[in-house]
């Protein structure tokens, strides 16, 4: 591979990567400017329990159930395959939830897969369709109290606890993240 090929492949994988991130930020905080950015407007999606074209998992995604106080989603390696303008990655992903059951909060965990069709145009990497894999979930039961801070320690400050609507990430990066 010549070295200008290995750099084009290097950058093509930066700019995947990067989309990813953007994204597990954009679905956390609820962010429909930030989703719109990782996603072109006709792609697909499946998620196993809902699917369908891009409008409807902005929809879902954002403002997202009322039930679902937090989401955090940790982002893993990639196998990421170039073929010109389009790429196949998939992409390891752990996401935490809690959860409004009514009688409290719990917290809950899913280990998957992202499988993503990527698409370059005018020169910008984006989900053209994604299925969710799904090899774990785990129930760890009663939420945390954060009223109780951490261990034993009190927080110093409401903002302390993350959460999807209102967190504290949102003001430290001005409007939105880039």
């Amino acid at each position: 591979m010549s070295d200008n090929a290995a750099l084009h492949e290097m950058l093509a994988h930066h700019a995947i990567r990067t989309c990813l991130a953007r994204l597990a930020r954009g679905e956390d905080r609820r962010d429909a400017t930030l989703i719109q950015s990782c996603w072109w407007p006709d792609a697909k999606f499946d998620y196993g329990v809902y699917n369908g074209d891009f409008p409807a998992y902005l929809a879902w995604v954002v403002p997202g159930a009322e039930a679902i106080k937090d989401t955090q989603h940790i982002i893993g390696q990639s196998v990421i395959e170039l073929d010109g303008d389009t790429a196949k990655a998939e992409t390891h992903v752990v996401s935490y939830h809690r959860v409004d059951m009514g009688a409290g909060d719990r917290d809950t965990c899913i280990g998957g897969r992202y499988l993503d069709m990527f698409a370059k145009r005018d020169g910008t990497w984006r989900i053209a369709d994604r299925v969710m894999l799904y090899d774990w979930s785990q129930d760890w039961g009663d939420a945390a109290d954060w009223a109780q801070g951490v261990m034993g320690y009190p927080f110093t400050a409401g903002h302390f606890p993350g959460r999807a609507h209102g967190d504290h990430s949102v003001e430290f990066f001005g409007k939105g993240c880039k």
